[in-house]
């Protein structure tokens, strides 16, 4: 989508601190962090929200949960424990419409 934040940084038009990614996911840290460490990691391809992944999507889901363990360990909070959130619908508390997880 043309107009969709997390797409302009997944395809770099807007840079990032990237942690991590591959070819489908990019984990980069949060501008606006609600812990000392808020990393977001997002699907390269545009996927409004968890509701919207369909049954072809579940490789990519398991992509964004591994990234996230990936990311912890890079963090150094693997050992000690972190949060993965998904934020799903505005009632959820979804404020960018592209699918993404907090690892905090």
């Amino acid at each position: 989508m043309s107009d969709c934040l997390f797409c302009k940084i997944g395809s770099g038009q807007i840079p990032a601190k990237v942690v991590l990614q591959d070819d489908e996911v990019l984990a980069f840290d949060d501008t606006n962090p609600q812990a000392p460490v808020h990393v977001l990691v997002i699907p390269k391809r545009h996927v409004v929200a968890l509701n919207e992944a369909g049954a072809g999507d579940q490789a990519l889901l398991g992509r964004l949960f591994a990234a996230a363990a990936a990311v912890a360990g890079k963090k150094g909070i693997a050992e000690s424990g972190y949060r993965v959130v998904a934020n799903t619908g505005r009632d959820g508390g979804q404020s960018v419409f592209h699918l993404h997880l907090h690892v905090l």
